[in-house]
């Protein structure tokens, strides 16, 4: 067994109820995992030693949502929206003719470089998403390669309906239904379908999360991104772990989240790069529902590798406390994974631990686009 031992530390977040948040603290994790916390004068004695210099420690993020693994790049999509065309789904076939052809060594090293980036971040655990194949071939492609870099794969098949089906909806559906997800299953831990406009309907959406979910996967939703659209009843009504977006969210639908297993995951990255409406954070908070902040990382409508960002956005447009950003942004992405071993620094977490340069987590907002992070620890899983 070997320990290590964080201390002067300024400011220590835990995300955990009974440890709070504590002044002048110290922490200590023994073979991956935190098996101590407390005041800086009564640390344990450990194999060896991380200085935090009067830092800020906090849990490393979760992030909950991204479609990493893509080739190319949709530069002309933003371009053309920051000069004022609204934001459709019908980009997404851009990428998928760029992936198909991509070979898997071009595929897995952007895919590294990607994770590369969100470590910088602070990001220790993140899922992605396949979505950008729509063949069986690819998406089985996409998802081999993903679970090399995490197990929180997720198989979006159901992302848009691709143009050589255009003339034949029926038939992709129960392709998504049938043999992809007959093939690509063993890959995948969770399903997902972009029930929205231009998307999916939400009765294709349930055929799809349903068979999915027959298949042993675990269920989450895009919803209520571009509209009212149905997608949030949906999530609830199959007891998903997570319904995304939620942009368009109306009071009834936030009081029956509130009452749901549901968490609602905000992108704010989206609503940055699409230049469209924030949804506004106070109402899901004083519904008492359950919220999650993610990248939403892909090349379309959000290339943002960094939480700090997002929730410098989060505080700033949508109206989070920071406290509130960096809980939806660990513990909340956490719960949206349906994990209880990451998201927060009780004893017995995994040792992912994100130390910042700064008094306090605050800065995160108050300093955005600043590289605060002084050093990020990741536990071997």
């Amino acid at each position: 067994m070997t320990s290590t031992l964080v201390t002067n530390i300024k400011q220590l977040v835990t995300n955990d109820p009974e440890l709070g948040t504590l002044a002048d603290a110290a922490l200590v994790y023994t073979d991956g995992k935190i098996s101590w916390v407390g005041g800086k004068t009564k640390a344990p004695a450990a194999d060896s030693l991380i200085d935090a210099d009067g830092g800020s420690v906090i849990p490393g993020f979760v992030d909950s949502h991204t479609h990493a693994i893509f080739a190319g790049d949709r530069l002309q999509d933003f371009l053309a929206r920051m000069n004022g065309t609204r934001y459709a789904s019908g980009g997404i076939e851009t990428t998928v003719a760029e992936t198909r052809a991509a070979t898997n060594e071009s595929l897995r090293n952007h895919l590294e470089n990607v994770v590369t980036e969100f470590t910088e971040h602070g990001i220790t655990t993140f899922e992605i998403k396949s979505g950008y194949g729509l063949d069986v071939d690819t998406e089985l492609k996409l998802l081999r390669i993903a679970k090399e870099f995490t197990d929180e794969t997720t198989f979006l098949g159901a992302h848009v309906i691709p143009s050589e089906f255009t003339n034949d909806r029926r038939g992709y559906i129960d392709l998504v239904k049938g043999k992809m997800l007959e093939t690509v299953a063993p890959h995948a831990k969770w399903i997902d379908a972009f029930c929205d406009n231009g998307a999916l309907t939400v009765e294709e959406a349930r055929e799809i999360i349903l068979a999915g979910q027959a298949k042993g996967l675990l269920g989450r939703l895009h919803g209520n991104q571009l509209g009212d659209t149905g997608g949030i009843e949906l999530a609830i009504e199959l007891g998903l772990a997570s319904v995304d977006h939620c942009t368009y969210a109306t009071d009834v639908q936030l009081e029956s989240l509130a009452h749901s297993k549901t968490v609602a995951t905000l992108l704010p990255g989206a609503e940055f790069s699409t230049r469209s409406p924030y949804p506004d954070a106070r109402r899901f908070f004083e519904k008492g529902v359950k919220v999650a902040l993610a990248t939403d990382f892909n090349p379309g409508s959000s290339y943002i590798s960094s939480m700090p960002f997002v929730m410098a956005i989060a505080v700033r447009d949508m109206h989070f406390t920071p406290e509130q950003a960096l809980v939806a942004a660990t513990k909340g992405g956490a719960d949206a994974l349906r994990r209880t071993d990451v998201g927060h620094l009780g004893v017995g977490a995994r040792a992912d631990i994100v130390i910042l340069d700064v008094p306090s987590f605050e800065y995160i907002a108050y300093r955005p686009g600043t590289q605060l992070i002084k050093k990020v620890l990741v536990a071997n899983p």
